[in-house]
This record gives structure tokens, sequence and C-alpha cells, in this order.
């Protein structure tokens, strides 16, 4: 038991929720944060849908990577990449549509999301499963959190509500108060996440270029 959880298997899962945030570091699946962040449950489920998807992609490609021709290792990346993203979105279409139809393309394009592919090459090509796989649920739960929070103002602010309930309370709207219909747009998420990263370098000095 020690060893499944060891300080290197503690560094490896805390490491990308932080000081090695995919997105607020790395710089990485920018694109979807502008895209699905308008409502907090399409976030949600984006979040879960790549945190799932990178964990057993690490998984899988550790267990062949001693078996993978280098020269074909990207395309066989991208068929274990593509064949779970199928099986989410599958999952999604029958238990959770609505959703589905509100993530659009944008599940599909997970097989492009530069986290998946930077983590297949940079980690699982190189580590045994049990830390892929530890690998994959941080870095997934790393984007799944700035997702979240972008969401969160994003629906509060734009649309006065929480997953879909009504937050603000109507006497605020007869007071005068108006939804920030400029929340909901794509260029207020890209403020949003910029904010975040301000936020997260200036609390963690030795990220800030000298």
């Amino acid at each position: 038991m020690s060893k499944l959880i060891s300080d290197k298997t503690k560094q490896v899962f805390l490491g990308p929720l932080s000081k090695n945030n995919p997105i607020t570091v790395q710089v990485l699946g920018i694109c979807s944060a502008l895209a699905v962040t308008a409502k907090l449950m399409p976030a949600l489920v984006m979040g879960i849908s790549v945190t799932i998807i990178v964990a057993f992609s690490n998984v899988i490609i550790s267990l062949l990577r001693n078996t993978i021709p280098n020269r074909i290792r990207i395309i066989v990346q991208l068929v274990v990449v593509a064949a779970l993203v199928t099986i989410v979105s599958e999952i999604l279409k029958a238990f959770a549509y609505d959703v589905s139809v509100q993530l659009s393309v944008y599940i599909g394009l997970i097989i492009t999301n530069c986290i998946l592919m930077g983590r297949l090459e940079a980690f699982a090509m190189g580590n045994k499963p049990w830390e892929s796989f530890i690998d994959g649920l941080g870095n997934g739960f790393g984007y799944a959190w700035i997702l979240v929070v972008v969401a969160f103002f994003r629906e509060l602010l734009g649309s006065g509500s929480i997953l879909g309930f009504k937050i603000i309370p109507k006497s605020f709207y007869d007071a005068g108060y108006s939804n920030n219909g400029l929340m909901i747009l794509p260029p207020m998420a890209l403020i949003l996440v910029a904010c975040i990263i301000w936020v997260h370098r200036s609390r963690n000095k030795e990220l800030q270029e000298k």
C-alpha cells in the first residue's frame, strides 16, 4: 500500500493541481476552457470526461509502451484516445443527452486535446501503469477545476443561476439588477482564465519569469 501512495505518487498527482497545472502553467486545453464554460454542467461533464480519458489512455499506452514501434507511436496513441472518446461520447448520448448536445463537437475534439497527447508522450511512454494512471487523474482534475471555477462565475454573473437553478433573487432584478451578457461570451472566459493565471503565478513566485 505504501508503494501505491509513495511520495513520488503524491507529487505526480498533486503537481498538476497547482504548480504544474495544464492550463495555468502549461497553457494547454485553453480552447475547450473558452468553449464549454458558459454553463457549469457542461464544464463539469467535460472535466470528468477528460479526466477519465486521460487516465485510462495513460494506462493503456503505459501497458503497451514496450511493444509499440517508435515510428507509429503517435498513431497508436490517437487510436487509443479515439476509442475512449467514442465510448464516452456514446455514454453521454445515452444517459446525458442534453449535456451531450450542449458540448456538441467538443467531446469529439478531446482527441486533439494537447493535454492528452502531452501526457501520453511525456509520461505514459516512460512510466508504469499505476503512476501513469495517477498522472492522468492529476492532470484531468487540474484541468477540470479551472473549467469549474470559470463556469461558476460565468453562469452566476451571466445567467444568474448555478446548474440551472436561479441563485440571484427576483427582488434584485426588480431593483434594477441585470445579468451581465458579456459573461456568456467566449472573450470573458479568456479574461477569467487570465485572472486565474495571474492569481496563481502571484502566489507561486517560482513560476514567474525572471
